[in-house]
Formats: structure tokens, sequence, C-alpha cells
């Protein structure tokens, strides 16, 4: 009887042992099957998938039990700060789904795997953490997903995934996180969704879905973040949604919603920030708001708000930061004296119907941004340039402001000075040495500016530069190419002269070159072919000679942008004789 025993028991543990090794090499195999759907691996990831246990933990990104000799978590992520040449270029392989011990599937930043997310993802019943993001993955959200029951994360974030939003994932009582920013889904919010009643973090912003915001989701009590930004829904905002007491992010800007905001602020009590710009809403700025003790970013720019803040807006926000009222139907007249006093860090109030000269600002040690465009300002712009040690963006343009350019003294940490259609004036050379190595954007456009470019010294880290529609003289410097990083150059309407420098061709960063409207002679300098971004590029309205350069983009860009020149030939334009 006992021999019996012991041989059954044998037996029995035989079978495991072979039953255990059978998973584990049915582990490596579907491993292997991924690598194959890899055509490309910059990562040097798989490289390291070689040999026959893939449990050694040699085999990078891949983690086993090791009681069970399974693998339960594959995580293959592009390198923090990897180079754009970093990638993996191939298609999910479907045997992913064999991997059937598998609790954590992360696949992320591969930026060239494409094709469709396998429906063999679907069998992994153990799986609690699903984050393929940042891929080019497309094709539906597979409905197949509603059935991983242990799945409390999943982020498709950042891919082409098209299709309506699965109602299966209604029945994923455990799932905690939703992330589908990024994609081009389409339809509504299924209503299946009110189930998920555990859920603190949706994310569905960037995407083309429509219908009207259902009022569920002022149901889903344990929300922290609700993301529905940028896209099509419509509809008034539902007051229910104003009872998620303990959202701390609401982002429902860049939609189509029409009607007022809620009266109702009062309930979302710990709210840090609220976006609903880039909407239709119209009515006032509702007194509640000013009873969000914790909020510190509010943006309702972009609408069709009207009628006077409230006071509230003022005397409560104790937390406020950032407040951006731009472009409504607001007529405030004055920045509101609480907007100056206390220590905002953000201060946008763009297209207000504000009159007079720039105020003071009294918060100065903490004032980050500030933009006044598109009111009706006039007068200098000392006062607003003095003292300011925090200031990093100022955008004034559209304004009727006169100064000299050369009696202004810039903030060191200043990277955006944005002043175009004002009226100033003074001598450039005078202005850009002034320029720091922080600034990146310098907007200067549609003024009385004369004067012209000086030579540029080494360490700058201008991207835009934009001196159009001025009365700037002279030749283009050949040390222009001393700006590495410029993206966009624009030097159109003014009355340079000269040639086109050679050293143009040395700025590998420039995407947009407009020159026209100016008296520049000579040829286009066969150099710039080597620019390789290059997207925009016009010399119309010169004094031009010769062949333009014979290769993409210039011999593609449309004829007008070489028009009305002396003799440029060559295509887009009639051949060299």
């Amino acid at each position: 009887m006992e021999s019996r025993r012991l041989a059954r028991a044998i037996l029995l543990l035989t079978t495991v042992i072979v039953a255990a090794a059978a998973d584990r090499a049915a582990d490596r195999a579907a491993l292997l099957g991924f690598k194959a759907g890899v055509m490309r691996d910059t990562t040097g990831i798989l490289a390291t998938w070689s040999g026959p246990d893939c449990c050694t933990g040699a085999w990078a990104g891949v983690t086993c039990d090791p009681a069970t000799g399974r693998v339960v978590s594959l995580e293959l992520q592009r390198p923090i700060g990897g180079s754009p040449g970093t990638f993996m270029e191939g298609v999910l392989s479907p045997s992913l789904g064999d991997l059937d011990a598998l609790d954590v599937l992360v696949i992320g930043g591969m930026k060239r795997l494409a094709g469709p997310i396998p429906d063999t993802i679907s069998k992994l019943r153990n799986l609690t953490q699903l984050y393929l993001e940042g891929n080019r993955l497309e094709g539906p959200v597979p409905e197949g997903l509603g059935g991983l029951s242990r799945l409390r994360a999943l982020s498709l974030s950042g891919n082409r995934l098209q299709g309506p939003l699965p109602a299966g994932l209604g029945s994923l009582r455990s799932l905690v996180q939703i992330n589908l920013n990024g994609n081009l889904l389409t339809g509504p919010i299924p209503g299946s969704w009110g189930s998920l009643r555990g859920l603190q973090y949706l994310d569905l912003g960037r995407n083309l879905l429509s219908g009207s915001l259902p009022g569920f989701l002022g149901q889903l009590r344990w929300l922290r973040l609700l993301d529905l930004s940028s896209n099509r829904f419509y509809g008034e905002i539902p007051a229910a949604l104003w009872g998620l007491g303990g959202v701390l992010d609401l982002n429902l800007s860049g939609n189509r919603l029409t009607g007022p905001i809620p009266d109702r602020a009062g309930g979302l009590g710990a709210l840090n920030t609220l976006d609903l710009s880039r909407n239709l809403l119209t009515g006032p700025v509702p007194e509640s708001l000013g009873g969000l003790g914790k909020l510190w970013y509010l943006n309702v720019s972009r609408n069709g708000l009207t009628g006077p803040l409230p006071k509230a807006l003022g005397a409560g926000l104790p937390a406020l930061l950032s407040v951006d009222l731009s472009y409504n139907r607001l007529d405030l007249g004055t920045v509101p004296g609480w907007a100056r006093v206390r220590s905002l860090r953000d201060v946008h109030l763009a297209g207000c119907g504000i009159r007079g000269v720039i105020p003071d600002f009294f918060n100065a040690d903490s004032l980050s941004s500030l933009d006044l465009s598109d009111n009706s300002l006039a007068g200098g712009l000392e006062r607003v340039l003095q003292n300011k040690p925090a200031l990093q963006n100022l955008k004034l343009t559209g304004n009727r402001l006169s100064a000299d350019l050369s009696a202004l003294a810039l903030p060191e940490a200043l990277s955006r000075l944005d002043l175009g259609s004002n009226q100033l004036y003074g001598s450039l050379q005078a202005f850009l040495p002034k320029v720091g190595p922080f600034m990146e954007v310098l907007d200067l456009s549609r003024n009385r500016i004369s004067g012209t470019v000086p030579e540029f010294g080494p360490g700058l880290g201008l991207r835009w530069l934009d001196l159009s529609g001025n009365s700037v003289a002279g030749p283009i410097p050949p040390t222009v190419a001393r700006l590495r990083n410029l993206e966009r150059l624009d030097l159109s309407r003014n009355q340079m002269e000269g040639t086109i420098p050679w050293s143009v061709g040395e700025m590998a960063s420039l995407g947009w070159l407009d020159v026209s409207v100016n008296r520049l002679s000579g040829a286009i300098p066969a150099s710039l072919l080597r620019i390789p971004r290059l997207q925009h590029a016009s010399f119309r309205s010169n004094r031009l000679c010769g062949q333009i350069p014979q290769g993409r983009p210039f011999n593609i860009f449309p004829a007008a942008a070489y028009a009305h020149n002396l003799c440029l030939c060559g295509q887009p334009l009639a051949p060299c004789a």
C-alpha cells in the first residue's frame, strides 16, 4: 500500500515537473514569436533574448516568478532620453496571448510598432496592467479586453487606434485607470462605463469622440482625473459633473460645449485644475468658482463668456497661481486689481477689452507669464519689463504700444517676447545684442523698427525670429548660421539688400524661411539644399536671379514662392536658358 502511494506521488510530481517545463518552454516560444514580429530593433533589448532559458535575468524586460519559472512581466520601453533613432519596427505578434501567466504587459514608446492589437491579448486572464503607449498601433480597441476581469490599469495612449470605445470595458469592475489619449477613436462614451465605480483616472483626450457628455460620469465618485479634451463633444456641461468632490483635474477643453458654466462649482472641493477653454460656452463666469479653495489653475479662454467678473474670483481662490480669461466677450476695461496684487504665476487676459497704459504689477517676484495681447493698450513698455526677475513669457502683440527698442532692458530669464503689431521704433542693431541666451521666441513683426540686422554671436538659443513688416535694411549677416536651434526665420516685407548668405544652408533646424518682399539680389544658394527639415520658403518679390536649387523641397514649392524676381529659372519656373 505504501509503495503504491509513493508511486502515485512520484507520478504526480513527474507530471507537474513535465507540465511546468512545457509551460516554461511555451513562454519562451511566445517571446521568440514576438521577437520574430519585430523587423528592426535599435533599442538593443531583443539582442539579449538568446539562450535556452528566458528566466535567467539576461533577457531584458522579462521577469519571471521564481517559484513557478513562468513569465509574469514583460516591460519593453524606449529608454528615457533616447534618440529619435531608438525604436522597434514591426508588429505585435499574436503569440503574446500565449503568455498566460502574465501579470504586467508594457510595450511603450517604440514609435514604429504598427498594425492592430492582437485579439489574443484577451486570453491573458491574469493581466492586471496593460500599457501599449506611444507606438503606432491601429485598428480597433479589442472588445475582448472586456473579459480581462483582473485588469486594473489600461493605457493605449499615443497610437492610431480607430473605431468606438468598447462597451465591454464597463464590466471590468477592478479598473482604476483608463488612458486612451491621442488616438482616432470615434463615437460616444458607452453607457456601460457608468458601472466603473472604482475608476480614478479617465483620459480620453485628443480623439474624435462625439455625443453629449453623459451625466453618469458624475457618479464615478473615486475619479481624480477626468480629461475629455480635444474631442467633438457637444451640448451643455452636465451639472452632475460638479458633484465630483474628489476630482483633482478636470479638462473639457477643445470641444463644442454650449450653454453656461454650471453655477455649482462649490461641489468640486478638491479641484486643483479646471480647463474649459476652446468651447462655445456663454453667460457669466459663475460666482461659485470663487469657492474652490484648492484651485491653482483656471482656464476658461476662447469661449463666449460675458458680463463682469464675479467679486468672488478676486476675494476667493486662495491657492490660485494661473488664470486665463483670454478671448471671450469680456470687456474688463482695466486689469483686475487682484491679478496685479496677488502672487500669481500666469496672468493671461488677451482680448479682454483692456485700455490705457500697462499697469503696475506688484507680484513681480512670482509673475512668470503675462499675456495682454489684442487689447487697446498704449504708452511705453518700461514699466512691464522693469524688476521682473521671474518673467519668462511676455506677449503684448496687437496693441498700440510705442517705445524705442534701443532703450529697453530685458529681464534675464525672458524666453519668449512677442511685441508684434504695435508701434515700436528704434534701431534693431542696438536691441538684438540685449537678447540673452534663454530667449527662444522673439517676435517684433509689424512695427516701425529700422536699422540693420547685427552680427550674431555664439550661444544664442533662439528657435523663432520674426522681424517681418518693419523697415529693416542692410544685408542678412552670414553669422545668422550661428542660430543653430532656429526653426523659423521671417525677414519678409523689409528693405534688406545684398545676397542670401551661403551659410544659411548650415541651419539644420530651420523649417520656415521667408525673405520675400525685400531687395535681395544674386542667386538662391545651392547650399540651402542641405537644410533637412525645411517645409516652407518664400523668395517672392526680390531681385534674385539664376537657377532655383534643383532638389526637394525647392523644386516642388509653388511657383508663387519665386514670383516677381529678376530672372529666376528652373523648376517650378520655366527652364533656364
